[in-house]
């Protein structure tokens, strides 16, 4: 098709801004408000929900890892440890035998 005179080609089109999110990002937010409504639970109550969300962010680390490259596991390992660090510790003072204190 001729062009007219005095147009140009209309601009390329954009990504859609709106596009469906990544499953593995989506469960990410979903672990993300279940880490923080269990944070709000009495401490009593805390072990079991805790229990899955540590059982649980290793894989969706390595998935989020998977879809959008090594920096954003680290970024997730890192965030990960840092949330629980206290957990970890336990379990590794009782994996290499030592004293856990009560």
């Amino acid at each position: 098709m001729p062009q007219r005179a005095g147009y140009a080609d209309p601009p390329p089109r954009r990504r859609d801004w709106r596009a469906p999110m990544n499953a593995s990002l989506l469960a990410a937010a979903f672990w993300v408000l279940a880490a923080t409504f269990v944070a709000m639970l009495p401490m009593r109550r805390q072990y079991a929900p805790g229990m899955a969300l540590l059982v649980a962010a290793p894989v969706l680390i390595v998935w989020l890892g998977h879809d959008f490259g090594w920096f954003w596991s680290l970024a997730g390992v890192l965030a990960f440890v840092s949330m629980f660090r206290n957990p970890l510790r336990h379990v590794l003072r009782r994996a290499g035998g030592r004293e856990v204190r009560k």
